[in-house]
């Protein structure tokens, strides 16, 4: 049977909505949120329940791909290389072939892998190309247009995953996606909204209008979106593989229309582009008489190595849950101090040096975590970056803070989990950077990503989206990647399967991953209650905590009791765009767990934006209302 969830907006007290604060002050007011449609309906409190397969991703038809693969006989590889040719069709925020992102991969038989396909500067780029003759930085051309685009990995990185560790052809993977793209799928409120926010930068591009605004008559709830440029560029990569997106006539279409338009992606840069397979970083804990295994994402991500620093450093403390002001505040303070070390270590591992040992070595963790004060907030004025190093070895100059600059993900990124029948496990999280990328709509069909701004484009200079401190050694070079926060994760428990998660969120992904980590591991939290949990944020630079609407007022004059600055989620202004939007939320979780008793899957879409979690198994089809998702 087919078991569904749909996961829906939360209503929120009137309180909590005027406890968010305004944005720090500048020359001009701070503008004002603008209103937003939003269904008002209660968050679910179960996850759903299947004894075979689960996929949760964004969005319900991005799942049912991935389940319809799972019906037909294959893995969970099969069914996330599906899901993200899916999600590529109807959540063009996010899901894409004009992006990039991580793949982790837990086998049924033990065997794990990390595949990185995440995007590279051109041969063309500089270190200095988005500054102006006045020193100044040209903010907009890093984030918008075609000088914002690095060259995409996605085609070549789900090939190579599904030639590896599939079992089915591409072009039957791709068969739901070029479905939905030719036939066409009903717009719902959640996309509607979106193309709307987004309009300002999507009109700003004649192929983007088109299509995504429907030459600007704006499409409405119900409307049919029809992409008839990507279903023949799906077609085309379905029967000649990744060749034809990198060297074929999609390269050249990319190609033509980059030289025609000031762009820097050559026919070169197309294809010399290589996906890489990289080793799985792991830390071991116990915890609530279990023996825990942490697999997780290595550099260029940041977040492997932050979170297994982070619960290092927490090992030893005792956590009640977030309805405690002691256990919320040694949790910042930690986030205070990994984010630190991020900013001064983290970088593209194969251009730098990168002491991935003594960030991830429990005991560099003991000395981090004896900086902290128990009672009381630090300054992040006082707060730098430690240096790494490993039980019984001596410092050294190798492991000297790189300078710092700022920058980050866009804050619309995808993130999706499949489990199979057999145990097989993805764990998968891709990007256009900022919601619909560059917002260039290239002739075959599919949107550019902008991820040129996650490098540094300007060492010392304010990240205008996230203000997050980052190192000069991800400034940019032809070939490099860009640092990501991206951290796609899988736990075991006693060795075998357990949970599987990861998020979208810019440099929160990185906190509200390892919450979910938490949740489930030392919490002992439920499947859907580990995703509807609150959630909250430090990230050394600006110094403040961010607090989602759920924590309760007196919560935050606890935390400002022990010397905090809170803020209530943060303000953004889309491409192009004049009017300030208040970003209620951090993250969007959508992960599966495992019953350890029954095995079942346990489906936990995140209900901050209706995520979608969908299980079979059992026979006939038929829709199955969730029961109890305890965690044994």
């Amino acid at each position: 049977m087919i078991s569904t969830q749909k996961a829906i907006l939360p209503s929120f007290l009137a309180l909590a909505g005027a406890l968010f604060l305004a944005p720090r002050g500048s020359s001009q007011s701070a503008p004002k949120p603008a209103a937003q449609a939003e269904t008002v309906r209660a968050w679910p409190k179960q996850a759903v329940r299947a004894p075979h397969g689960m996929v949760v991703s964004d969005e319900e038809l991005g799942s049912q791909a991935g389940i319809e693969i799972l019906k037909r006989g294959g893995n969970a590889v099969d069914a996330a290389v599906a899901t993200a040719f899916a999600l590529a069709v109807v959540e063009p925020a996010a899901g894409n072939i004009g992006g990039g992102g991580f793949m982790l991969i837990r086998l049924a038989d033990g065997k794990t892998t990390f595949l990185d396909y995440r995007e590279t500067a051109p041969g063309k780029a500089t270190r200095d190309m988005y500054i102006g003759k006045d020193g100044k930085l040209d903010e907009e051309a890093s984030v918008i247009g075609y000088r914002s685009v690095a060259v995409p990995g996605t085609v070549a990185g789900l090939e190579l995953v599904l030639k590896t560790y599939g079992t089915m052809k591409l072009e039957d993977v791709m068969a739901p996606a070029i479905r939905l793209a030719e036939g066409g799928f009903a717009i719902g409120e959640k996309l509607a909204a979106a193309l709307q926010e987004e309009s300002p930068g999507l009109d700003a591009f004649a192929t983007s209008k088109r299509i995504f605004l429907n030459s600007g008559r704006m499409f409405k709830t119900g409307d049919t979106l029809k992409q008839p440029e990507l279903a023949a560029t799906l077609k085309r990569i379905a029967q000649n593989g990744a060749a034809e997106f990198y060297r074929g006539e999609t390269a050249h279409l990319l190609a033509d229309e980059m030289a025609k338009n000031g762009g820097i992606i050559s026919l070169d840069d197309l294809a010399s582009y290589k996906p890489k397979v990289r080793e799985v970083l792991r830390a071991k804990y116990d915890s609530g008489g279990h023996s825990w295994e942490v697999l997780t994402a290595p550099p260029p991500s940041s977040g492997g190595v932050a979170i297994i620093e982070a619960l290092n450093m927490l090992k030893d403390v005792p956590l009640k849950g977030w309805g405690d002001p002691q256990s919320v505040h040694m949790v910042a303070e930690t986030m205070r101090r990994v984010f630190a070390d991020r900013a001064a270590y983290l970088a593209d591992p194969d251009h730098s040096k990168i002491p991935v040992a003594g960030l991830t070595d429990p005991c560099y963790a003991k000395e981090r975590a004896s900086t902290i004060d128990p009672f009381k907030a630090s300054s992040s004025k006082t707060v730098t970056a430690g240096t790494p190093h490993v039980c019984g070895a001596a410092r050294n100059s190798e492991t000297t803070p790189h300078l710092v600059s700022s920058k980050a993900e866009g804050r619309h990124t995808t993130h999706f989990s499949v489990v199979d029948a057999a145990g097989n496990a993805v764990a998968s999280t891709y990007t256009l950077n900022d919601s619909y990328g560059s917002h260039v709509t290239c002739a075959a069909g599919f949107l550019l990503n902008d991820e040129m701004d996650d490098f540094t484009t300007q060492p010392g200079a304010p990240n205008s989206l996230y203000e997050l401190m980052q190192s000069d050694a991800n400034a940019i070079a032809p070939g490099h990647r860009p640092l990501s926060s991206m951290t796609p994760t899988i736990l075991l428990r006693d060795g075998k399967l357990s949970f599987v998660t990861g998020s979208p969120g810019g440099p929160t992904i990185i906190s509200v991953t390892m919450l979910s980590v938490i949740n489930w591991m030392r919490l002992g939290m439920e499947a859907q209650a580990a995703i509807n949990a609150p959630r909250f944020h430090h990230q050394w630079f600006p110094d403040r905590i961010r607090m989602e609407a759920e924590f309760p007022l007196s919560m935050e004059q606890a935390l400002r009791a022990r010397g905090y600055e809170v803020e209530r989620g943060w303000y953004y202004t889309p491409s192009l765009g004049i009017e300030a939007r208040l970003s209620k939320h951090m993250g969007l979780v959508n992960a599966i767990g495992i019953d350890a008793q029954t095995g079942e899957r346990l489906g936990a879409a995140d209900p901050r934006d209706q995520g979608s979690a969908i299980g079979y198994g059992g026979g006939k089809d038929s829709a199955q209302q969730p029961r109890s998702a305890r965690k044994p």
